[in-house]
């Protein structure tokens, strides 16, 4: 199957650039992936919409503020870095050790280093390249704890979104009910829930359960090969408590739906998915699972997501639940109808 086949014309106005002015007033379009049909509601909709013995599982993890700006010492020039995950590398004697992509980076070599806000100093120590992404191994004299992020670091706003983060973004891309901080990225189809939302869903009756994916490089990263079948996807980790196991477990055994929130619970979820056993496995795991068009899902049954970027992993996740020729026509519908799209846009329910 071919990339290309998952392009679409998308106008650089509906690309959103700024949260909606109040969290969860956004348009959600419905879904029925049997047909192919959409429908046009709000987000304030979206408990009519969810059948009350429905199980709804959502990523909690919360976004590090992990874009930080350094100056390079030969140079005095500011040099972005984007802290992916950290290292132990028990060899190298550095209080800690990062994975990085760096900007400008050919000119960023082993031996280089850098001051950051704080004063802290980094050396890259290794270049490194994994699937045609140019990574950094850097050094640090200090620990980078949280609150070492909070001082120096930025919220890693996508290259789409065209301006420089604010107070605003510090609130408004994390979402309600995120509470363990790993993700490069926010997991954004949680955006649109408000703590109004979540307690209007448990009024009802319907289960949650939550599921932790630090979304990193296997999420976000673009696809380079021209068939879709190369592409490679960077691992990332993940955590499920054994409450949801036994939710999820006890779900599917009970022929109730599960509502996977955004592409990254749907990723945890078929990753962790024990087909021998029927089960669903706990504690800390990670997964490339790529899921495209042709795969068999054993676990999520409907799904609450954004509009995604063209010729990505997450468009291909969505055809594969939904169809491609369904989720096209269905992006065309809602460019004609001027939906929002990606990180700030609006929402869809798949169902």
């Amino acid at each position: 199957m071919l990339t290309k086949d998952f392009y679409f014309d998308l106008p650089e106005e509906l690309i959103a650039q700024q949260p909606s002015e109040k969290r969860g007033h956004d348009r959600l379009m419905l879904l029925d992936r049997t047909t192919g049909r959409t429908d046009h509601f709000m987000m304030e909709n979206l408990p009519e919409l969810v059948s009350k013995d429905t199980l709804m599982v959502f990523n909690n993890s919360r976004v590090r503020r992990s874009r930080v700006y350094s100056i390079k010492e030969s140079t005095g020039r500011e040099c972005e870095f984007l802290f992916v995950n950290p290292i132990q590398n028990k060899q190298v004697e550095y209080p800690s050790i990062w994975k990085t992509m760096v900007k400008n980076a050919k000119k960023q070599k082993a031996g280089c280093t850098y001051v950051f806000p704080d004063g802290t100093k980094g050396t890259i120590i290794e270049n490194q390249q994994d699937a045609g992404t140019e990574f950094r191994t850097l050094a640090l004299d200090k620990t980078t704890d949280e609150d070492w992020f909070e001082v120096n670091g930025h919220i890693p706003l996508p290259p789409y979104i065209h301006r420089k983060d604010t107070d605003e973004d510090g609130l408004r891309y994390q979402n309600v009910y995120a509470t363990e901080t790993g993700s490069a990225a926010c997991p954004t189809a949680g955006l649109h829930f408000t703590q109004e939302m979540l307690d209007k869903l448990d009024s009802m009756g319907i289960q949650k359960a939550w599921v932790t994916l630090h979304v990193g490089l296997g999420t976000f990263l673009p696809v380079r090969t021209q068939t879709i079948e190369n592409h490679k996807m960077h691992s990332e980790t993940y955590s499920i408590p054994q409450e949801t196991s036994f939710l999820v477990t006890e779900a599917k055994h009970s022929g109730r739906p599960i509502l996977a929130v955004g592409t990254t619970s749907v990723r945890t979820l078929e990753s962790a998915w024990n087909q021998d056993t029927q089960f669903l496995a706990t504690g800390i795991g990670s997964t490339n699972i790529f899921i495209y068009p042709g795969y068999k899902f054993k676990v999520v049954d409907k799904m609450f997501t954004n509009f995604h970027t063209p010729e990505s992993t997450l468009v291909m996740l969505v055809s594969a639940f939904a169809g491609q020729k369904n989720i096209m026509n269905a992006y065309q519908k809602a460019i004609e109808s001027r939906y929002k799209f990606f990180s700030y846009g609006d929402a869809m329910l798949i169902r």
